[in-house]
């Protein structure tokens, strides 16, 4: 991949600047664990960056056709992202702009709602770089990279000029980093190609165990629990057996989730709660149970969860009455008997014979996503549904003739009530779920291997982040990712060519958007055949043929800003159905359906 970088300019002043401020009503700062925590990363804040002066130095002895040099950058880049994960937790939470020259993923992610971006840089990209097949003809860009990370590690002491925080910045600080473990750190996001996840996780969780400590009271019940589960989560991934190896279901199961559990308990029985992420919801057991996410806390859903509105809603997705012909209903592409599609490559236009653009993606969960549409280009469903009322291949609606058919009913609360039936979709029943809370007999052998693998060796995790395994990014599900994938027109892979829609690019025309779309969720994906935007693969055999191959780079074709690694993934046919066993266990149940 190409990737250009813009150096940070940015003094120990502007650092400071950006440190998070305590919100107002919160206790006094440095009481209990600030201290100790300024003094841990005074002393590992250094550390991190001897370690990126050294990466630069070995960056700069990579020669032409010298594999031995090129192991040894690699080598040193393991060693300044075990360092990193030691200070992640403060960086992340209290100077996440600054942060973002360290760890950024090595793509373009622009900020909604201005599309303001900046170029990818830090110690992804350099990953990626050192994996091309020839990194000494990169050698400039890696040069510019490490130059980057080790200059601006070296002023990492400006951050904590005058800074102040208070104790319950600190320990959400530290649940967010759990979040960041069991979503990202396990599954390879941080390096998908070192493969050094399982590492650097038990540095995550040895630095909050570090920062924890002040807190934790000897021979009190709860700070017991606390410090038991933490020592049973580290434990388990110092064992590390290996990346594709590693055992997620059982580490989050036994060790992860009751430590976030305990964690949470821990806070709020202290009387530190704080939540500055409002969709995270800090009450419930744990980051897999139903209620952990808000859907009423994304954009347009205030107020969308009153029964009555609900009700009304679910009555009208199914009205005919709000189509142009009369004859057509929200139902007819998202039939709920389908699992919310129709199961058509495209959908049939309100004139019944002319197919639409794209595949209908079904309903379920997109309550938690932050556009619409698969180019996003709906920022609520309340716009979403209105769009597809107006659009004069889909529903053909107009408001005058839709508002008399409807007595009483104006197209404001139409929309209104449509989007609110939408947004309680997201059943969160399926056999998955009901492991995740304790039923392990849920799954069989096949499903746990399959998990396994999605969430470790074949990397699906890293796009499909938990718990909804929708493009929503961890820890502060904030923002909805697009990739690029290299989609072929039809799942025949031995003749791939390239889809002809530019995606989220016909909205933006930034080159790293060509061919961009929002990554669906893949719950009940064994049920919403067929796949992707156009409706190509018709089954799940092909479309992780398709993934296995390396995408549409993989197969030869020419996707220079494709986001999915183009090296084969290597599942063997075995893998690849225990992977689809594990998406059957995904399939919910829905009221009134088998």
């Amino acid at each position: 991949m190409r990737f250009v970088l813009v150096l940070l300019a940015c003094s120990g002043l502007l650092l400071a600047a950006t440190v998070q401020k305590p919100p107002a009503g919160i206790d006094p700062p440095a009481s209990i664990g600030v201290g100790p925590a300024m003094d841990y990363f005074k002393t590992e804040a250094p550390i991190f960056a001897a370690r990126c002066s050294v990466l630069r130095t070995m960056i700069g002895q990579i020669r032409p056709h010298d594999r031995p040099s090129v192991i040894k950058a690699r080598q040193q880049l393991i060693e300044c992202r075990l360092h990193y994960k030691r200070i992640e937790f403060l960086l992340e939470y209290f100077f996440h702009i600054p942060a973002r020259v360290y760890n950024s993923p090595p793509k373009y992610e622009p900020e909604e709602p201005d599309m303001e971006y900046q170029h990818p840089e830090g110690m992804q990209v350099i990953e990626s770089l050192l994996f091309e097949k020839d990194p000494a003809a990169k050698k400039k860009e890696l040069m510019d990279q490490a130059e980057a990370v080790a200059s601006s590690a070296s002023d990492l002491p400006a951050l904590i000029y005058h800074f102040q925080a208070a104790d319950n910045q600190v320990l959400e600080s530290l649940r967010l980093e759990l979040i960041r473990v069991i979503t990202l750190g396990i599954t390879g996001y941080d390096a998908p190609l070192l493969k050094t996840g399982i590492a650097e996780s038990c540095e995550a969780i040895r630095s909050i165990g570090r920062q924890l400590q002040p807190y934790l009271v000897p021979g009190e019940g709860r700070s017991d629990s606390l410090r038991t589960f933490l020592q049973k989560t580290l434990s388990f991934l110092e064992k590390d057996a290996g990346f594709d190896a590693f055992d997620r279901l059982s580490f989050l199961t036994t060790c992860a989730l009751p430590l976030q559990r305990q964690l949470s308990l821990f806070i709020a029985e202290k009387n530190w709660e704080l939540n500055t992420r409002p969709v995270l919801n800090y009450k419930a057991a744990n980051l897999f149970s139903p209620d952990a996410l808000i859907p009423e806390k994304f954009p347009g859903a205030a107020g969308s969860n009153k029964a009555e509105v609900i009700r009304l809603g679910e009555t009208l997705f199914s009205e005919p009455a709000l189509s142009g012909n009369g004859k057509r209903s929200c139902a007819t592409c998202h039939a709920p008997e389908k699992m919310f599609t129709d199961r058509l490559p495209a959908s049939m236009a309100i004139d019944g014979h002319t197919p639409l653009k794209r595949n209908a993606p079904t309903l379920l969960y997109c309550a938690y996503q932050y556009q619409q549409f698969w180019d996003g280009r709906a920022a609520t469903l309340e716009d979403q549904v209105r769009t597809v009322l107006h659009d004069p291949q889909e529903m053909s609606a107009h408001d005058s003739l839709i508002t008399a058919r409807l007595k009483g009913l104006t197209m404001d609360t139409i929309v209104r009530s449509i989007a609110a039936y939408i947004r309680s979709l997201h059943p969160m029943n399926s056999p998955f779920d009901r492991y995740m809370q304790g039923d392990h007999g849920a799954l069989g052998s096949r499903e746990i291997k399959g998990a396994n693998l999605f969430m470790g060796k074949a990397q699906c995790a890293t796009c499909h982040f938990m718990p909804l395994f929708n493009g929503l990014i961890p820890p502060d599900y904030q923002l909805t990712e697009y990739e690029i994938l290299g989609t072929t027109g039809t799942d025949d892979l031995s003749k791939p060519r390239l889809s002809k829609d530019q995606g989220r690019y016909a909205l933006y025309a930034f080159p790293f958007y060509k061919g961009a779309f929002k990554t669906p969720t893949v719950r009940n994906s064994a049920e919403t055949y067929p796949y992707m935007h156009n409706g190509a693969f018709h089954n799940l055999e092909k479309l992780m043929d398709f993934y296995n191959k390396g995408g549409g780079a993989g197969l030869g074709i020419r996707v220079p800003a494709q986001t999915l690694p183009a090296e084969p993934l290597r599942l063997s046919k075995e893998e690849i159905r225990d992977i689809i066993c594990f998406l059957h266990s995904l399939t919910d149940r829905l009221p009134g359906h088998s």
